[in-house]
């Protein structure tokens, strides 16, 4: 398969170099920079795009905003994605691209040679790979949404001034109710997210991390 890789860390640009072909694959150009990947896919048409997610120049988001111009100039366009870290957001983009032929992986999956061609192979014929770490997130990520979604509106209110940081007495100043109200609406989250009883400040931070991971 004739493949692009984009990476701008030179190690890993040369490792991923010697694994590609030592899997039989041809390489058929390599970019540090989001503007040269863009001009090299232009150029070579590969039959699969590696790319990192972040790139010069900024190292925010210029590795999956050309994946997605790749797929927009060319739907179905194959691309797979490196990430150092679980970024849901740009799964979620990447994925609602139409047409198959995406995949997202953890750059450790790199070293696992046979699976990392099979995700490749499979990437390069349609097929959709998404890394099971990423998977897993994204899995708690829709059930706290699901948990949140059960909240009463005022619910709700109290969750997000417990993000804020706010104290039981500073809640009920700013909703206008009594601080037993607040312990109240606290405790059915607790409750509905299903948070352990065990540990009074670990249920908060629990509630706070639930509130913002969705």
């Amino acid at each position: 398969m004739r493949i692009l890789i984009a990476e701008d860390q030179l190690l890993l640009r040369q490792g991923l170099l010697a694994l590609l072909d030592d899997l039989g694959h041809e390489v058929v150009g390599a970019a540090g920079t989001a503007p040269e990947t863009w001009a090299l896919w232009e150029e070579t048409r590969p039959e699969l795009s590696l790319l990192d997610i972040r790139m010069p120049p900024s190292h925010r988001d210029e590795g999956l905003r050309v994946a997605l111009k790749m797929r927009e100039a060319r739907p179905g366009a194959p691309v797979l994605l490196l990430s150092q870290y679980v970024e849901h957001l740009y799964v979620d983009e990447l994925l609602a691209t139409p047409g198959g032929g995406v995949g997202y992986l953890l750059k450790d999956r790199v070293f696992d040679a046979a699976a990392f061609g099979e995700a490749l192979t499979s990437v390069g014929e349609g097929g959709t790979v998404v890394d099971a770490s990423v998977v897993e997130h994204l899995m708690r990520r829709r059930r706290a949404q699901h948990a949140l979604d059960s909240l009463t509106a005022r619910e709700g209110e109290v969750l997000a001034c417990m993000a804020s940081g706010l104290s039981n007495a500073a809640i009920a100043a700013r909703l206008v109710v009594t601080p037993k109200a607040v312990a109240k609406h606290i405790n059915a989250i607790f409750s509905k997210l299903d948070l352990p009883s065990d540990e009074p400040s670990a249920r908060r931070v629990g509630a706070v991390l639930a509130f913002l991971r969705a």
